[in-house]
């Protein structure tokens, strides 16, 4: 019973649940950037090179083979379009998290660099007698 015990407070606690979080909110992201780059940033750059869909493009090692209107063998072929669908979404995640990442550190600089409360007079002054009486010869 103690192993269930165990794993049940590690399941709950907050990190946990934090990272289950985490895992929805970037599968969600995930497919807002997946939009993102098939249906905003790709038609332009497909403009650009005269090809539209970029998932397309792919370079044929080998024909298909077909005989009778039938497919018997598939085309064998590198399909370097994807790859560099996969790459644009990839950069587009990895620079929305810098952004993400870079804000966040500013707002913690900004708290780190906060002025300290201001001390006590009283404190100050018997934390002097305290370092006098401790510094005296024969304490």
């Amino acid at each position: 019973m103690g192993f269930l015990t165990e794993f049940k407070k590690f399941a709950v606690k907050g990190n946990v649940i934090d990272l289950a979080v985490g895992v929805v909110i970037g599968a969600a992201f995930g497919g807002i950037t997946k939009s993102l780059v098939d249906d905003i940033i790709m038609p332009p750059l497909g403009l650009l090179i005269s090809q539209v869909d970029f998932s397309s493009l792919k370079l044929v090692l080998k024909d298909a083979v077909v005989e009778n209107g039938a497919i018997v063998a598939p085309a064998v072929s590198i399909n370097y379009g994807m790859f560099l669908q996969s790459v644009f979404n990839f950069l587009i995640i990895a620079f929305a998290i810098f952004l993400l990442v870079r804000t966040i550190n500013r707002l913690r600089e900004k708290e780190a660099a906060a002025p300290a409360p201001p001390v006590n007079k009283e404190e100050v002054l018997l934390t002097e007698i305290r370092d006098i009486l401790k510094n005296r010869p024969g304490a």
